[in-house]
């Protein structure tokens, strides 16, 4: 079935429908990746909009078990110039055509991707819609120019009640906010004690299960759009260490005083590079981001800018001052992408068992 892209600033790009038939509106982004559609598309991070693939050929793989970063998915659609109608690998369980119908989910191939890609870069992300083919322009121009922003993206995506994961390491409190399974399974292969908790979870909630660590987990939207984090980061700062991976990068920055802002067409993609400051080295990295963390604001707080992206100098990650606390704007997990930067997960565990060494020792009757 013929369909087509709209884009709210006018563009129009024709194609043919693959996946679920259904319209789909949402923010229209792009990724760089080469491969690792399945872990994009399960993604939380990506909740609510339609994502672009540059690459030109995906689906040639397949879709496996063994590769999803959350059991649903919550983009809105997937834009490719060409989708592979029979998957070729040992792993494969079906096409991305039967997994995007399954689970209801628009396709649309046949796209000039490289020209929408360069629409983006040029005038930023914006809200697009994907339509049948004789759908009235005009009217849905109209009704993306008019229509909200989401802005409670987070809570759709967390977990709704908390559960674990047990391990005999270092017990860890996982904050989801559309945390990716692969964050969860770098705490396991450590042998972390894992529970992981909602989104609105309060630091009282968190400091009466005495963890080791807490882990602020990546998520999708405006990292404004949930001050609770704020408050609740502020309440454990500084009483046990944290490890933030991007949404919970942001959150760390603004608990502490920085500011964010919005990206033109932001970074996701397998492919970035990202310069340690301590070190001087630079790693390739997986990264799924819309906003950044202001680098003039960080002056004005106890944070310390640790990590910035090679491709445009912004921030990459920061490191409180006092207090055992850090984050990185990118995806040490990977899942898809590098996986240059899982060595931070170890520097949690060092820092949590540094810290418990140092910790009084209280028992309360």
């Amino acid at each position: 079935m013929n369909k087509k892209l709209i884009l709210e600033s006018g563009e129009v790009f024709h194609g043919e429908s693959f996946g679920a038939d259904a319209d789909s509106m949402g923010e229209v982004v792009f990724n760089t990746g080469m491969t690792g559609y399945q872990e994009l598309i399960s993604d939380p991070s990506y909740s609510g909009q339609i994502v672009c693939m540059t690459y030109p050929l995906v689906g040639n793989y397949g879709i496996n078990r063994d590769d999803y970063e959350s059991i649903e998915p919550s983009i809105r659609g997937l834009i490719v110039r060409e989708v592979c109608d029979f998957p070729s690998n040992f792993r494969s369980r079906m096409s991305l055509d039967k997994y995007l119908t399954r689970k209801k989910i628009s396709g649309l191939q046949g796209v000039d991707t490289r020209r929408l890609t360069r629409v983006l870069r040029s005038a930023g992300v914006t809200k697009g819609k994907i339509v049948n083919a004789d759908a009235d322009e005009t009217a849905v121009i109209q009704e993306l120019t008019s229509a909200p922003t989401p802005t409670d993206q987070v809570g759709k995506v967390s977990t709704k009640s908390s559960y674990a994961s047990p391990g005999r390491g270092m017990k860890v409190v996982l904050v989801d906010f559309g945390s990716k399974n692969g964050i969860l399974r770098e705490l396991n292969e450590r042998h972390c004690d894992v529970i992981v908790v909602p989104q609105n979870v309060t630091a009282e909630d968190i400091l009466m299960i005495n963890p080791d660590g807490v882990m602020l987990s990546n998520g999708p939207g405006d990292p404004m759009s949930v001050p609770h984090a704020q408050e609740m980061i502020r309440g454990i700062l500084g009483k046990v260490p944290i490890f933030g991976i991007c949404l919970g990068h942001q959150l760390i920055s603004l608990a502490c005083g920085a500011r964010t802002y919005k990206l033109k067409f932001g970074h996701r993609g397998g492919n970035h590079p990202v310069l340690d400051l301590r070190t001087n080295k630079v790693a390739i990295t997986s990264q799924n981001h819309g906003y950044a963390v202001d680098q003039e604001s960080l002056k004005n707080t106890d944070l310390e800018e640790t990590h910035i992206a090679l491709n445009d100098r912004t921030n990459e990650g920061v490191r409180h001052k006092h207090y055992p606390c850090f984050s990185v704007q990118y995806h040490p997990e990977a899942t898809p992408g590098p996986e240059d930067s899982n060595y931070l997960f170890d520097e949690f565990v060092a820092l949590m068992a540094q810290t418990a060494e140092n910790r009084p020792q209280t028992t309360d009757f």
